[in-house]
């Protein structure tokens, strides 16, 4: 295999975010709905983007659930300050042999812009893919990239950490490389997808990766 290609995920791939998400999504959905919610009930509505969450829990204060969810995460990015250890210098290495890469992500287009102007990452990629509000866009935007770089499916990989990530490729016929290096990582979970790698450390995929690169 040789990999000329590489898309990735966001949230718990590139950086430990899913917890800011997670407490953006609580600080701006539980004032509205006059209870608490929980992390699994937050969780179960994943695949579509931020807005499609919010469109779940909070139908009735969309607008402004957004705009405070969008207010609270930028806010609270500042606790979440380092990108996942060795990330930085995979992206620059890759960039520096040629590789095309990609951020497909389930983040709506907002989110995912803070982040990465925060992250000093925007330059890193040379196409994007976000999240849609009503569905798991992933699969629809991987397709769209590699068909843009013209290249064939078997020299392209995807790397992500959510189990929806290997139906997303399987879908798009590419690669996954599953990716269970965050501290949200549930590797069990995982394998039980049957994914065609699973890495338990940036590490570990990137001396796998290195190994195949053009």
């Amino acid at each position: 295999m040789i990999i000329k290609g590489v898309l990735f995920d966001f949230d718990g791939t590139l950086a430990d975010t899913l917890p800011l998400c997670i407490r953006a999504f609580r600080s701006s959905i539980e004032p509205r709905l006059g209870r608490s919610v929980s992390d699994a009930e937050i969780i179960a509505t994943f695949g579509p983007s931020e807005e499609g969450t919010i469109k779940a829990l909070i139908p009735d204060a969309y607008e402004e659930g957004v705009a405070a969810y969008l207010s609270h995460y930028e806010q609270l990015h500042v606790d979440y300050p380092e990108l996942l250890p060795g990330v930085q210098a995979l992206l620059t290495d890759l960039n520096a042999k040629g590789v095309k890469l990609a951020l497909v992500t389930g983040k709506g287009q907002f989110s995912a812009a803070m982040s990465l102007d925060f992250y000093q990452l925007t330059s890193c990629f040379s196409a994007f893919g976000y999240g849609d509000q009503a569905v798991n866009s992933k699969a629809r935007n991987i397709t769209r990239i590699v068909h843009d770089w013209q290249l064939p499916l078997d020299e392209v990989i995807y790397v992500g950490d959510a189990p929806s990530d290997i139906t997303a490729c399987r879908e798009a016929g590419v690669f996954i490389a599953s990716a269970a290096w965050a501290s949200t990582a549930e590797p069990d979970v995982l394998k039980a997808h049957h994914p065609d790698e699973l890495f338990a450390s940036i590490d570990s995929f990137r001396i796998w990766l290195f190994d195949r690169l053009h």
